[in-house]
Parts: structure tokens; sequence; C-alpha cells
């Protein structure tokens, strides 16, 4: 028996599905465990996302889309009814429980609750009574709600979906493969896919007063609860996902709406954006010596053009014993390394108890970190962070510009107000984007530009691309190769080479590093990380493969 026969029987409702779609489309889909980098743009892909719950992308080029089929257990009006009584059961014991301290806990809470709330039989349409003595040895009437075996496993599901998880949205919470969630009014929620971009989901809430419910609950959960006073909340939910909430028909005329960022829970590597053609081995190179060399990076792009992906697959690059700050309005950097001190703003309650970026920023300062990293520079705290690299302290940070010109304009102009003459401090601007080639999404690092610096006679910041992209043929070409101001200027003067162009021995060995983890299927961000620290201690030597 394989693996798709043996969810099926494990999962009646799947089955069923199974059955119908193969009679209405005479066709059956592919299960695969694990989405592959090249995939159909017309798939019939059935995807576990943990038991009871499968996805199900289906597309024809008849139908000129892609469906995002959410499959679950479905209720029946009397099994929903018995899960409304079974949770007003739960709550009415709930508050003789000990307050759970973690979600772990809260799982087990629930189902003890549950265990106490239900009796497994072959049915029945009314709940059982039981008399069980009271303190005063006196009957007292404890109710329990009748279940079959099926019955009970299908509102085990949707106790914990909806008490623990996330509501209707938890069978997209499960799929790894999505970016965004974006919901508007009752039933129109969609999601950005790794793999097909926008799509529209099967999902729902089905009445307005469960919408608003999730919404609140939600809201609860950032620790800023909407009502129609504060109908906008912000915030980052326990897991790391980002939630914006706007909670009011008023404000939002197709009904109230959510967008959700999903935090990823392992760090995509450096090796797998290589294989997906984001960047080349020679890119990868070169941003190894940069970080490795103390050069400050900005990471510029406009909205999901992967700027933070990017940021964190790079971290790995910096040497391990470095010690770490990273500010953030919600926590999405994950460097690997031991010494990380990770800050949050504060932007609820008293004003005088709220603590912003740019406050973050001045406290790490005094704290002599080898690196900072800006989750995003959008404000004032640009101009402290431009201050941290005037005195030796290198800074990464994503921005949000299409271009290097666009990004020097946006961080010489209100309100970030930089001098131009500052503007050097910043050494290499990764430019990323968001680009659909024959017909598919992709990202990719269309530059990588090096900031030379202000000259007066020409009026401007010099800047050079040392890697640009081309749209036509989706290659990226080394053009700062023998005259790259970075390497030969800045890296190979610290490495004391007499001749700077040695340098670019250094970054080919390291390109030739990286394409051999490629070709050996090296691609998980801990394993690339180990070889990059052992490189560093032992060199060539220190390798676990010849280059």
């Amino acid at each position: 028996m394989n693996e798709f026969e043996m969810a099926m029987q494990r999962n009646p409702h799947l089955k069923e599905y199974i059955d119908k779609f193969r009679k209405e489309t005479n066709t059956t889909p592919e299960f695969m465990t694990k989405l592959s980098g090249d995939l159909p743009a017309f798939p019939n892909i059935l995807l576990p996302v943990g038991d009871p719950v499968f996805i199900h992308l289906y597309g024809t080029e008849k139908l000129a889309k892609v469906d995002y089929i959410a499959i679950e257990p479905p209720l029946t009006p009397g099994e929903r009814e018995k899960l409304d009584e079974v949770k007003n059961l739960i709550l009415e014991k709930a508050p003789n429980e000990p307050v759970p301290a973690s979600e772990t806990e809260l799982r087990e809470q629930i189902a003890k609750l549950f265990g106490e709330s239900v009796v497994i039989g072959s049915g029945g349409a009314a709940a059982t009574k039981k008399s069980v003595p009271d303190k005063l040895g006196f009957g007292a009437i404890e109710r329990k709600v009748p279940l079959t075996q099926m019955e009970y496993n299908k509102i085990a599901y949707y106790l914990e979906r909806d008490i623990v998880g996330s509501g209707p949205i938890e069978p997209i919470i499960r799929d790894p493969y999505l970016e965004d969630i974006h919901s508007i009014g009752v039933d129109n929620i969609y999601i950005i896919h790794k793999k097909y971009d926008m799509i529209k989901t099967n999902l729902g809430f089905g009445t307005q007063k469960r919408l608003d419910d999730w919404m609140r609950s939600m809201s609860e959960r950032i620790g800023r609860p909407v009502s129609e006073s504060t109908p906008i909340a912000d915030g980052a939910l326990p897991d790391g996902s980002r939630i914006n909430i706007i909670y009011s028909e008023d404000i939002s005329i197709a009904g109230s709406s959510f967008t959700m960022r999903k935090f990823s829970e392992e760090s995509i590597s450096i090796i797998q954006l290589i294989n997906w053609g984001g960047i080349n081995c020679e890119m990868a190179a070169y941003l190894w010596l940069c970080l490795e060399n103390g050069m400050s990076i900005f990471f510029s792009g406009e909205t999901a053009s992967g700027k933070t992906t990017m940021l964190n697959a790079c971290l790995c690059f910096i040497q391990e014993k470095s010690k770490i700050y990273s500010i953030e309005d919600t926590p999405e950097v994950l460097p690997p390394h031991d010494v990380w001190q990770r800050l949050i703003t504060r932007e609820s309650g008293p004003e005088d108890s709220r603590v912003d970026t740019f406050m973050l920023l001045k406290a790490a300062l005094r704290s002599r970190p080898n690196y900072i990293i800006v989750g995003e520079i959008r404000g004032a705290e640009g101009a402290t962070a431009f201050q941290a690299m005037q005195t030796g302290h290198p800074v990464i940070a994503t921005f949000h510009a299409s271009a290097v010109r666009k990004m020097i304009q946006r961080l010489t102009g209100d309100p970030i107000n930089i001098p131009v003459t500052f503007i050097d401090n910043l050494n290499v601007a990764m430019i990323l984007q968001a680009v659909y080639v024959k017909g598919k999404f992709l990202r990719r690092c269309i530059s990588i530009e090096e900031i030379e610096g202000y000259y007066e006679d020409v009026g401007g910041v010099v800047t050079r691309a040392v890697f640009k992209w081309d749209p036509e043929t989706d290659i990226h070409s080394f053009r700062g190769f023998n005259n790259s101001f970075i390497l030969e200027d800045k890296i190979a003067k610290i490495q004391g080479y007499e001749d700077t162009r040695k340098i670019y021995d250094d970054l080919f060995l390291r390109a030739r590093i990286l394409d051999e983890m490629r070709n050996r299927g090296i691609d998980n961000y801990d394993d690339v990380y180990e070889i990059i620290k052992t490189f560093a201690k032992h060199g060539v030597g220190g390798l676990p493969f010849p280059v």
C-alpha cells in the first residue's frame, strides 16, 4: 500500500473527495509530500499538511487558473450542533482549571475537558445524563454529548483548530508553501503561493459573526484588541506571523479584512536561492566576502520581492563569533549565531512607554555590536543607522526602493534626511524584484550595486553595478570582474593584499564551494552554515569535499 492509499484509509473524507474528483474529471491527483522546484503551470497535486488536512492544487489550460482546495473532514448540521454543545461544556468547565502556561498545556487541558464532556458509543441524538455525588452527597446532573468514533475524531480536530489553531484558515496556515494570506469580507480568502503566486481558496468564515469573532480572537492574541472604536490592529502572532486587521465595514466597504504574512520556522538557505535562480554562485560569493569583512548592505526592493528572505539567507556569511543586534517591528530576522540580541519595538500602551526603532538602534550602539540588523529602514532611524556605519558598526537592513537611484532619493529626502555626502557609508545595495518570466512568477536579484561615493564634480553619488540580471536569458552577469570598488579598494586592503586583484581568487574559490554544495544537494540552512564555519576555521582542507 502506497502513501496515497494509506492517507485515504486513515481519512475517509479524503477518499470521498478523491472518488468524486475522479468521477468528475477522469483524473487522479499526484500525491506529493514535498513540492519540487519545477512544477507544471497547471498542476493536479495533492499535498498532505498534517492529518486530517490536505491541499489540492488543480488547474487546466481550459480553466486558465489554479484552484486551491483545502480538504477537511466535513461536518453535518447535526455534528456542528454537537461541536457547539461540546464547546459550551468546555467553556463551563474551564474556569475551574488552572490557567495554562503554554500552548502545549492548553492543548492538554482541552483534550482533558473534551474527554470529560463526551461519551463514545454507537451514537444517539440526546445528551447523556449521568448522576454523580456532589459535595453534600446529593445527586448532580453531568451532561455528556454522545459521539460515534468518527464524530469524536472530527470534533477533536475542530476543537483544536478553532481554540488553539487558526480557525477556518488552519489548512493554509499549515501549508509551508504560502507567503501571504489576504481576506476581504466573509468568503474571499486569497493566498500568495510560493510556486503559483495569487490564488483564491475555497475557504471562508460562513457568517459575518464568525469572521468578527475570529478577528477579535486574533487581535487579542497579538495584544491589540479591535473594536468599532479601534478598528485597525497590527502585530505578530505567537508563531511570528504578522497580521494586519481592519475590523469595520465603515472603513472597509467590502467588509472586515485581514492580511497575514506567514512566518517561516526555518530560514531558506543561500543554496536554495541559487537553485531557484534568485542569484548565482558568484553573487553569493561576493556577498560572502562582503559580510565576512564588515561591509554594510541594504537589501532593497518592492513589496514581496524577497528582501527579508535574502537577508536571512546571507546572515550565515557573518563570522561565527560576531555579536549581532537585530531591531524589528515584527520578528523575522533569524541569524544562526550564538551571540544575538533580538530587540522588538513596542508600539502600544501609554505614549511614554512606547519604544520605536530609533530608540532601539541608539540602545544597540551602546553595546558595541559587530553587526546591527534593522528589519526595515523607513524613518528617523535611517540617519542613526548611517551614524552607526560612520563609527565602524556595519549595518544590514531591508529598504523599500526598486532601484539604487530611488533608494538614494529616499535616503536623502524626508523623513530620513541623510546628507548626500554620507551615502558612501553604505557599501552595497542589492536590488530585488518579483517578476514574471514566460508566465512564471519568480523572484530575482536584478542587480548588486556598489556605493562608491559622492563626487561634487559629477554632481551626485557614483555607483557601480557589479552584477546585472538579463530578463531575456534569465542569467546574471559579473560586470564587476577586475572593476569592483568594494572588493579591490575595501576588502582586498583589509586582507592585506599588495595585488588587490588577488581578491577575485577568493571570490571564485567561495563560488566553487557554493557550487559544490549545490551539486551535492547540501541546501539545508544549518548544513550550509556549518560548512561556511568550517571553511573560516580550517580553510579548504576542512571542507567535506574537494574544490
